[in-house]
């Protein structure tokens, strides 16, 4: 049976007085979702625990059913995205400039990565004035990889376990890069983060400088002054998704994040490309999956709820997501009339579209629709029909293992062939021969 995810990044929401005190799913026209969720089971989803804020990258490695104390980090995932050369011993970060005013000798930030101006070739001659550095035994090097985004590459005798120095909200200081509590390498921590913050102020001292800056300030733009640091991670190898779940995987996607996960859990990456009409992307991705052969499991992400969130307008996400489901519409017809064709709807977190946080805790809605699953009596895809249907509340590899159960690929547990107990049934394992 091919299963296929459908993942509307950042779907779930608040309720909005703008909507009716409804949220911006609620609100909007989704005949092809509510379809859906009449064919179906219904529930509700968290990738952790009901209140934890998760980045994307995060939400998706624990809902591929992976550990937490495994997960490599943003940095080193993007680095792979992006084609970023390091070795396994390096630590990678995310970087990039920002405009500081100094309060109180504080720097405080007052442009964030999307306020800087500047196309990627002037950003980038500021990038290449602070792209290497050497403090504490420790190397430093920046390479641009969009607009505004870098990667900081920490080679030598470097530690993943530091701090982040970007506050993120405008308004706030920016942070001393600290290590961290209790982790298991405190020398190398405590080095890695001297050294960091010496690099931090040696960037602003050669940005403060720079001439790019001073064309900047005559032309009243706001300097882009320092370069801001978070999500360190290092390389940590990954038990490939096939072994773990007994499925052949592919990820169809834009973000280069996603690449690079799919690439450390050792998935199939079909890279796309967003235009401004999110329901032939969404259409055009779907198409790909329903007539792939060479893949049990499907992924398919589309980022437009969490982009239109950001705006902070309800209504424009509540478009936004009226449009992807005019989307959906060959994946309806084609889980109507096929029998070989398991099909998950849900999303990764909830992103507010009017808050201070980036993303919420609440749980978002999810679907399942195939010959096996049951049917309850939820009508509308949405985060409060959903609540009262029979897939109840998952979390975390709690909706793989329900995908692979309606699938018919679960194994029985305490069933073990092969030397590793899995939940599916293993395809492949040695075969007993009589001894002499």
């Amino acid at each position: 049976m091919k299963i296929i995810l459908i993942l509307l990044d950042g779907l779930g929401d608040r309720s909005y007085e703008i909507l009716n005190h409804r949220t911006p799913l609620q609100a909007a026209a989704t005949p092809n979702l509510d379809r859906l969720a009449r064919l179906g089971s219904n529930g509700l989803f968290h990738a952790a625990l009901p209140g934890q804020c998760l980045p994307s990258e995060t939400a998706h490695y624990l809902l591929f059913g992976y550990d937490l104390k495994n997960f490599p980090g943003r940095g080193l995932l993007e680095a792979v995205g992006e084609g970023v050369a390091f070795e396994d011993s390096d630590v990678l970060c995310l970087a990039h400039l920002s405009g500081v005013t100094w309060k109180d000798s504080v720097p405080t930030l007052i442009q964030g990565r999307d306020d800087i101006g500047g196309d990627a070739q002037e950003i980038g001659g500021l990038f290449t004035a602070v792209s290497s550095y050497e403090a504490e035994g420790i190397g430093f090097r920046l390479q641009q990889t969009r607009r505004n985004d870098a990667i900081l590459v920490l080679t030598g005798h470097a530690s993943p376990y530091v701090s982040d120095s970007d506050p993120v909200m405008l308004g706030r200081a920016v942070a001393r890069v600290l290590p961290l509590g209790d982790n298991p390498q405190p020398e190398e921590a405590t080095r890695t983060a001297k050294a960091l913050n010496e690099y931090l102020t040696y960037c602003h001292r050669v940005l403060m400088s720079h001439e790019m800056n001073r064309l900047r300030e005559a032309g009243k733009l706001p300097p882009a002054n320092f370069l801001v640091t978070q999500r360190c991670g290092r390389r940590i190898i990954q038990e490939p998704f096939n072994h773990r779940w007994g499925l052949a995987g592919m990820l169809i996607a834009s973000p280069s994040v996603y690449g690079g996960l799919a690439r450390e859990l050792g998935l199939a990456f079909v890279q796309v490309k967003d235009t401004d009409k999110a329901d032939e992307d969404l259409r055009q991705r779907i198409h790909l999956a329903l007539t792939d052969n060479a893949h049990d499991f499907i992924h398919v992400h589309t980022k437009v709820p969490d982009e239109t969130a950001h705006t902070a307008d309800p209504t424009r996400k509540e478009a936004a997501i009226a449009a992807l489901d005019r989307g959906l519409d060959e994946l309806v017809e084609a889980v109507e009339d096929r029998d070989d064709l398991l099909v998950t709807v849900t999303a990764d977190h909830s992103t507010p579209s009017i808050s201070s946080l980036i993303h919420s805790g609440e749980p978002v809605p999810a679907v399942l629709v195939g010959p096996n699953v049951r049917r309850d009596e939820v009508a509308s895809f949405d985060e409060v029909s959903a609540a009262r249907g029979c897939l109840g509340f998952l979390k975390g590899q709690e909706l793989m293992l329900t995908i692979l159960n309606y699938a018919d690929r679960s194994c029985l547990l305490g069933c073990r062939l092969g030397g590793t107990e899995r939940p599916y049934v293993p395809q492949t394992y040695e075969p007993f021969r009589l001894t002499h």
